[in-house]
């Protein structure tokens, strides 16, 4: 089963806002081990096939620092193969020097850590699906210790940048309330929820994945969107499996009363708290 190809629906990649579009690069590059796919004066975008692109980086005009305690970015999440390339990286960030936390979720492992500018960023492989574990339709996840001597214990794989198979495993984000914000998303979008946190987070996804979609009130209930010109979210992409598929939630969206706009092949919406979505038809192979 996969959760991020036909016929999922599945976060494609994602902007970020930063302060320096040179140094987010070096960082991206050769900390992070994207190859960088094109550049120009305030914009780059990052692959790790060479091809698709998963990160754009976007230096908005008079750059101010990152604000804290509003909406948007809380982490995007790259998804690796498998445990060996993990560790791989794990590895060479600790080279690094980069403040890592992490997490054994169940479901999958993860660390986590920053950009230079603080956006957060997430990287982690998944266990097996025969693994999962799901009680009156949620799948159930934690927050407990990895393992490190055992993902350690893995065979080294030289490190090469990032796998050429890396995905965009999923995205979370701050908002400003659960209630509008889980009917955007749910019959909005189309995803359904598959975990909840008390009532400060919600998880979504299609195909029963564990999420592809994290949604939390952390910075508060009621928070602002941020400054045009602060680091963090410029916009992510949610991609459809077909044409007819995403028709169909551009139809719901506008029941609901959200606007959309469409440029190109591509339809734009923004949800309750202010992100901004792309809606996107999945591109043959």
């Amino acid at each position: 089963m996969t959760f991020h190809h036909y016929p999922a629906t599945y976060v494609g990649e994602a902007a970020i806002k930063v302060q320096n579009l040179d140094r987010s690069i070096t960082f991206y590059n050769q900390v992070l081990g994207f190859q960088l796919k094109h550049k120009d004066h305030s914009r780059a975008s990052l692959t790790a096939d060479g091809s698709n692109t998963l990160i754009t980086l976007y230096e908005p005009e008079f750059p101010i620092p990152k604000e804290p305690n509003k909406t948007g970015l809380y982490h995007f999440a790259l998804l690796l193969p498998n445990r060996s390339q993990l560790a791989g990286l794990v590895k060479h960030l600790v080279k690094y020097g980069v403040k890592l936390g992490s997490a054994d979720h169940l479901v999958s492992e993860a660390f986590y850590f920053d950009d230079p500018d603080g956006n957060g960023i997430e990287v982690y492989t998944d266990r097996s699906p025969e693994l999962w574990s799901w009680h009156n339709s949620e799948v159930q996840m934690a927050v407990d210790p990895i393992n490190l001597e055992d993902l350690f214990s893995e065979p080294e794989e030289e490190w090469n940048g990032l796998p050429e198979n890396t995905l965009m495993g999923h995205i979370h984000l701050h908002v400003s309330e659960l209630v509008k914000t889980e009917e955007f998303y749910g019959k909005g979008l189309g995803f359904a929820t598959v975990s909840k946190l008390g009532k400060q987070a919600i998880f979504m996804s299609t195909l029963n994945y564990h999420h592809h979609i994290g949604l939390n009130t952390w910075n508060g209930e009621g928070a602002a969107t941020p400054s045009k010109n602060s680091p963090g979210l410029d916009w992510f992409s949610v991609v459809y499996p077909d044409a007819e598929t995403r028709r169909s939630a551009i139809e719901r969206l506008e029941e609901l009363g959200y606007s959309i706009k469409v440029k190109e092949d591509i339809a734009i919406v923004w949800d309750p708290s202010g992100n901004q979505i792309h809606l996107k038809i999945r591109m043959p192979n």
